[in-house]
């Protein structure tokens, strides 16, 4: 095996050390907890007896993987992770580092654990980059103990990370901080020496509480904000510096919404569930998010029609032409007035009465299909046009309903006896109940009667 230099400035790695942070490093990055003990959130995770944490301090995993969403610790989690276990901790990015780069890394690491002994975290932040080929790579010494990979997503690891992987790591999920913990970071960050030295600072609640609301458990974007408001806030009386809720508000831009593919595909579920659920407000909400968020307007659009048809079907068939004009208004208008053609839309089918009872009937008999003897088309209802139909007797004993009284007249259309729709007893749909148990009542009349006649 080549031998390779492990002085670490010849690795290039001198800037992956943990823990370490320099007055020109970012708020956020000098604010990186030194111990488990300081570090905010996650308490589901590593709280005594929790079994991250076990598995942190007995140092007993071989891979772990970190999802979650942007600014909630996983980078500080993974250096405290490398601390606590005496490791060496290697960091690469899924979106600049190539196979070149984790094959040198892995020789590295097995160099070094022949030398010294001493075990390499080798930390892949957002390893849903790397495509199925990179993620091999790593198998073989995940396998074998070469390294300990820690590696974090904020996507849903099981559409992006490779399914041998997944079965050699310990999946954790990490969530938001909370409004309390943010609040915390930030008064820690305005009075800890790795924060602001020489500076004081002033964070009154209502500021504090606004920062912690509009970063959404985002601990980064957070102490971002702080930053910015304080180095470009002139000390007031007594040189201290005041961060009103107005400069907080100027220290940030708009409300960044977390929305990679688990946000697109959670808040759309959410949304279809609240018109399910006959709640408008909730559903506008959810509306509201992904419009802010940047959804495409023809996808919500495309939802609103298919839930038209499968939740509210005939209970109120008003509501699929409804949602299907307001596909083709959005379509025609776009933004910004398409939100309230799709306001408009969302409000109807929450309020409407709900059926699913077609969207049931049609997957029955796709079920039958499936499982069953495909029926042949009754002799009476096929074509007669076709060459040699009549001489078949195609069409033969068809009764035209429009003859009959009521233009309805009992005869067989399947073969079978199948009952695929039942209309509930919501809205339009109890009419069509009560038409059908008219017709069907028909049926038994006139069985009564050829029965009687025979």
């Amino acid at each position: 095996m080549q031998q390779l230099d492990l002085n670490i400035e010849d690795s290039g790695q001198s800037e992956n050390m943990p823990w370490t942070s320099g007055p020109e490093m970012p708020l956020a990055a000098r604010m990186r907890p030194c111990s488990l003990d300081e570090y905010v959130g996650q308490r589901h995770l590593l709280s005594p007896g929790k079994l991250l944490r076990r598995a942190i301090d007995a140092d007993k995993f071989t891979s772990i993987i970190l999802s979650g969403p942007p600014g909630v610790g996983k980078t500080s989690l993974s250096e405290l992770i490398a601390k606590n276990t005496n490791s060496e901790f290697i960091r690469l990015s899924g979106v600049t580092s190539t196979v070149a780069d984790v094959r040198r890394e892995i020789a590295y690491a097995v160099q070094r654990r022949q030398v010294s002994g001493r075990k390499t975290i080798l930390f892949i932040d957002e390893i849903h980059r790397f495509n199925k080929a990179q993620q091999d790579v790593l198998l073989p010494d995940v396998e074998n103990g070469n390294v300990r990979l820690v590696g974090a997503t904020t996507e849903n690891p099981f559409f992006y990370v490779v399914r041998p992987l997944l079965s050699r790591s310990m999946l954790f999920q990490m969530e938001a901080l909370s409004g309390e913990e943010i609040i915390g970071l930030l008064r820690r960050a305005c009075t800890d020496t790795r924060g602001f030295p020489g500076i004081r600072i002033d964070l009154p609640d209502d500021a504090a509480e606004f920062l912690a609301n509009i970063c959404e458990g985002d601990a980064r974007k957070a102490l971002s904000a702080l930053e910015l408001a304080v180095m470009t806030t002139a000390p007031g009386l007594g040189g201290v510096v005041r961060i009103t809720v107005e400069v907080a508000e100027a220290s940030i831009q708009k409300r960044a919404i977390s929305y990679g593919d688990d946000g697109h595909y959670d808040t759309a579920s959410a949304f279809i569930k609240s018109m399910r659920g006959s709640d408008p407000d909730a559903a506008i909400y959810w509306l509201a998010k992904m419009i802010h968020a940047g959804e495409d307007i023809n996808f919500i659009a495309r939802r609103i029609v298919i839930f038209a048809s499968e939740d509210v079907g005939n209970a109120d068939p008003r509501a699929i032409t409804v949602a299907v004009n307001a596909m083709q208004a959005v379509q025609m208008i776009g933004m910004p007035e398409a939100r309230i053609i799709l306001a408009q839309a969302v409000t109807y089918c929450a309020t409407a009465p709900k059926s699913n009872a077609s969207y049931k009937a049609v997957d029955a008999a796709l079920e039958d299909i499936r499982k069953e003897r495909v029926q042949p088309v009754p002799t009476h209802l096929r074509d007669r046009h076709s060459s040699g139909a009549k001489e078949q007797g195609h069409g033969n004993g068809y009764q035209y309903p429009h003859d009959h009284e009521g233009g309805f007249v009992d005869q067989d259309y399947l073969g079978v006896a199948r009952t695929y729709y039942c209309p509930v007893e919501t809205g339009y749909e109890i009419k069509i109940r009560e038409r059908l148990l008219y017709w069907n009542q028909c049926r038994i009349k006139e069985q009564d009667r050829e029965d009687a006649g025979s």
